[in-house]
């Protein structure tokens, strides 16, 4: 691979992660997940897309009893999370556009009998605390506190217990979200997922991240994408 490819992967990378992460369900086992696969051999189609397709390749079978197949659980995040267009997600897996349809349709489906838990939401954005909630129980879980403070987040999570955590990074006056996280993750273990407009603060491999990550502003289907994951295949994101 010449140079400008090169540039090209390193220039994807950060996408790679977030993907890698949301599909093994961890920092440590998706960035290991993407050091594997630039250790071998690329696939010859665009260097993003490359990414993706060697990821999908290379990882690890979920665990069985699920309501997705891991074909099905690749192209919800692929399209939902990443953002790509069927034709290109098909291409990533292996399959026609339009047999990718059919499964997505049914991953969709599948994503109304998720297991149920509860939720807290950590947010200082009124509007879209409120958005993240109506979807939340949209998909069928329990919003048991919506909170903007860090103090407060860490108490409510020690009284809830919940299944699931979604959290801002920046509080503004209420504090930091990753702190909050971080504080709640000593005593709690529970899954995050990260609803942030600067992914790319969390997407650089150099120190401690979350596994799942939402860009504002979110289509309702990436949040469900992705507490799905969370709940079913993700482990602690911050420990």
């Amino acid at each position: 691979m010449n140079e400008s490819g090169h540039a090209d992967l390193r220039h994807a990378l950060p996408q790679a992660r977030r993907y890698a992460r949301a599909l093994t369900g961890a920092q440590d086992s998706g960035d290991a997940l993407v050091a594997k696969v630039l250790r071998g051999a690329i696939p010859d189609m665009p260097p993003r897309l490359a990414l993706y397709a060697a990821i999908s390749q290379a990882a690890p079978a979920p665990s069985e009893g699920g309501l997705m197949s891991a074909r099905q659980r690749q192209l919800l995040l692929l399209t939902a999370l990443e953002d790509l267009r069927l034709p290109d997600a098909a291409m990533v897996v292996g399959i026609t556009a339009e047999d990718a349809g059919a499964e997505i349709e049914a991953a969709r489906a599948a994503l109304h009998a998720a297991t149920v838990t509860d939720v807290i939401i950590i947010e200082d954005e009124p509007v879209i605390a409120m958005d993240i909630r109506r979807l939340v129980e949209a998909c069928g879980h329990r919003v048991v506190a919506v909170t903007a403070n860090e103090a407060d987040a860490v108490a409510l999570a020690a009284r809830h217990r919940p299944g699931l955590i979604l959290a801002d990074i920046n509080l503004g006056r209420g504090g930091d979200g990753i702190a909050a996280v971080a504080r709640i993750q000593q005593a709690v273990a529970v899954p995050v997922i990260f609803v942030t407009a600067y992914p790319e603060r969390l997407l650089t491999a150099e120190r401690i991240e979350p596994a799942f990550l939402v860009t504002k502003p979110f289509q309702p289907l990436a949040l469900a994408v992705a507490t799905y994951q969370a709940i079913t295949a993700g482990r602690p994101p911050i420990g």
